[in-house]
């Protein structure tokens, strides 16, 4: 069993920026490959960006590729999620989510855990 508990979301500005964290606690991090998804209102929920088990890979839908920014460390249990030049239609809810297993990095049924959501929202 895997707990994830996301931090830092929050309100700013277009044009602004947030680092979102995912502490795990439970099975082994180190070999999960760890997702952010988002989902708006009235949306499904969507890829935003991956990391291999090691770090050494990283995967960005388009719309936020040059923007936001994915690491891991190891060390402390923790995914991050840069968010920079936010602009007013990344506001959603933001998920991390856990890989432990073969899959698709984008999809969410690849996913074995998720955690609860944190909240970003981007005035214009």
């Amino acid at each position: 069993q895997v707990q994830l508990v996301e931090s830092g979301g929050g309100l700013v500005q277009a044009g602004g920026s947030l680092r979102l964290s995912c502490a795990a606690s439970g099975r082994i991090f180190s070999s999960a490959t760890m997702g952010w998804f988002r989902q708006a209102p009235g949306k499904e929920r969507d890829f935003v960006a991956a990391i291999s088990w090691s770090g050494g890979s990283t995967y960005y839908a388009d719309s936020v590729k040059g923007r936001f920014t994915i690491s891991k460390n190891n060390a402390k249990n923790t995914v991050y999620l840069q968010l920079n030049s936010l602009k007013p239609e990344d506001t959603a809810v933001y998920y991390c989510a856990a890989k432990y297993y073969s899959g698709i990095y984008y999809t969410q049924s690849s996913y074995n855990y998720w955690g609860q959501g944190t909240q970003v929202t981007v005035s214009s």
